[in-house]
């Protein structure tokens, strides 16, 4: 049973202001969010929770067009080798600190030498800035950068208060100041993160809320039913499993988009001690692995058709996919002999490091299951997210599920990850013909030219596999029949502008 809980007040104020908007908006988060500082985080979460606080430079179109946000212009030399910006004026930080020029050469420096920073390759082409007025900024750049703009639609190019970065150093998460619609109030780990309208934001009137509460619910079940009890307003990533039961329900709306990402098993290759082993030494091992695994049935089994089955980090109905790899088909016998081939005739074991969400849970059960028919016997460890994350970081795991949410660039899907000094590549892998053929593949604005390159490079990265992909997700949203006006991007974040809730 659906209901809403009204105190007097607040019915008597519904009567009298036709449509009042509620105060509080309530999203139910699928874990908690890491560290909230751009420039560190890595959580798909976090991200959600950057749309309403900090700004970028562009944003994207929900058809992945780049659009102006805190940059109101921009144009490249003929070369490819200067960008040059036109800043929004009237905009400040949430400490009143005017957002200009030196404010984005100062979180461009920042994103490059903060020693924690995770932006640093993402941003690798930028040599240095160059302020030209307090609203124009020209970044000049070593190669030209096709990626650059993509990045600049990410954390990346969220713009953080200079003064607050410069004060807090690394701790700048705990107090994190940006210059989006809402700003930081709150945060109890595991429990909520609150944030309150910037009144002082250029775009204020399009924003609806007072205050945007994000309360990390790990189990989908209970994500559902706290929307269905009226708890939470909506959710992000509504499982499969429920999706009938949300459909069925008058009082839910579902929504969906497709996703840019991907979800696999990283296999830790050379980092730390970890790696030292013989998943971590022989390619084999994790090809044996991947012939282990029935994609297909993944896909009807926990998700009930809804999602993709994949083997690259781009998905089939991208441009960027290489159709000379085609998803492979379920082999035993392929892969009980690459174990005996590589001296494990009768099997070994491969500890998993899992989230404690339900889907990672149930889609590692599966695999598990499939696994074990070759002789590969895996033993999950369940982690918080966050936790997972920094051992993941660390290098304290052998072998990790764990997926990203996609860019609206190729590159974000996988340069990070594979070249030698990748800022997310915690596998460790290293190989010096990808590391040049991914860095060419940003030099060019061609696309088949980019393409040829991104698949050599797969080439060698299916054969040496330090991530075994398993499917591409679609992202499915849940949300009270009385929220209006929400739009489904494909990288799955959730943008508040112009969206209401109607109460009684």
């Amino acid at each position: 049973m659906r209901f809403t809980k009204l105190t007097l007040a607040a019915a008597l104020l519904s009567a009298t202001t036709l449509g009042a908007q509620a105060a509080d908006l309530r999203i139910g988060l699928q874990s908690d969010a890491d560290v909230l500082d751009p420039d560190q985080s890595r959580t798909f979460v976090g991200r959600i929770v950057y749309t309403s606080l900090c700004d970028k430079l562009v944003d994207i179109t929900p058809d992945l067009e780049i659009i102006p946000q805190l940059a109101t212009e921009w144009s490249f030399s003929e070369d490819g080798k200067q960008l040059t910006m036109k800043l929004r004026e009237g905009v400040v930080f949430h400490d009143g600190t005017p957002f200009d020029a030196e404010a984005v050469a100062a979180n461009i420096d920042r994103s490059q030498n903060l020693e924690e920073s995770r932006r640093k390759s993402e941003l690798s082409s930028i040599t240095s800035t160059e302020v030209l007025g307090s609203h124009e900024i020209r970044m000049n750049l070593g190669n030209a950068d096709a990626t650059l703009m993509a990045q600049l639609a990410d954390r990346a190019g969220m713009m953080v208060s200079p003064t607050a970065a410069n004060e807090a150093g690394a701790e700048f998460g705990l107090n994190p100041v940006c210059s989006g619609p809402f700003k930081f109030k709150e945060r109890v780990a595991q429990d909520r993160i609150v944030l309150e309208k910037f009144d002082d934001y250029y775009n204020a009137d399009q924003y609806q809320f007072d205050t945007v509460t994000y309360l990390p619910i790990p189990d989908t079940t209970v994500r559902l039913a706290n929307l269905q009890s009226g708890d939470i307003d909506m959710l992000e990533r509504l499982a499969a499993t429920d999706l009938s039961q949300a459909e069925a329900d008058a009082g839910t709306q579902v929504m969906s988009a497709v996703s840019l990402g991907y979800q696999g098993i990283t296999i830790n290759v050379g980092n730390g001690e970890k790696a030292d082993n013989p998943w971590g030494k022989d390619k084999r091992l994790r090809q044996a692995l991947s012939y282990a695994i029935d994609r297909d049935a993944i896909n009807q089994v926990v998700f009930e058709g809804s999602a993709s089955a994949g083997n690259q980090p781009f998905p089939p109905n991208s441009p960027w996919y290489s159709k000379d790899f085609p998803v492979p088909q379920r082999d035993l016998d392929k892969a009980k002999a690459l174990l005996a081939e590589a001296g494990y005739p009768d099997g070994i074991d491969l500890e998993v490091q899992v989230p404690n969400t339900t889907i990672p849970l149930q889609l590692m059960q599966v695999v598990q299951s499939m696994a074990s028919e070759a002789g590969i016997r895996i033993s999950l460890t369940s982690k918080e997210f966050a936790t997972l994350l920094a051992d993941q970081s660390a290098g304290d795991y052998t072998a990790s599920q764990i997926g990203w949410s996609g860019r609206v660039d190729p590159d974000g899907n996988i340069h990070q990850f594979m070249t030698t000094e990748g800022g997310i590549n915690d596998s460790k892998y290293s190989n010096a013909e990808v590391d040049n053929l991914l860095d060419t593949a940003r030099t060019s604005n061609d696309q088949a030219t980019r393409k040829e390159s991104y698949n050599a490079a797969r080439a060698i990265l299916n054969d040496d596999m330090p991530i075994v992909y398993l499917y591409h997700e679609t992202w499915i949203w849940a949300l009270d029949d009385s929220i209006k006006g929400f739009v489904p991007y494909p990288d799955g974040m959730i943008r508040l502008a112009g969206v209401t809730k109607q109460e009684g």
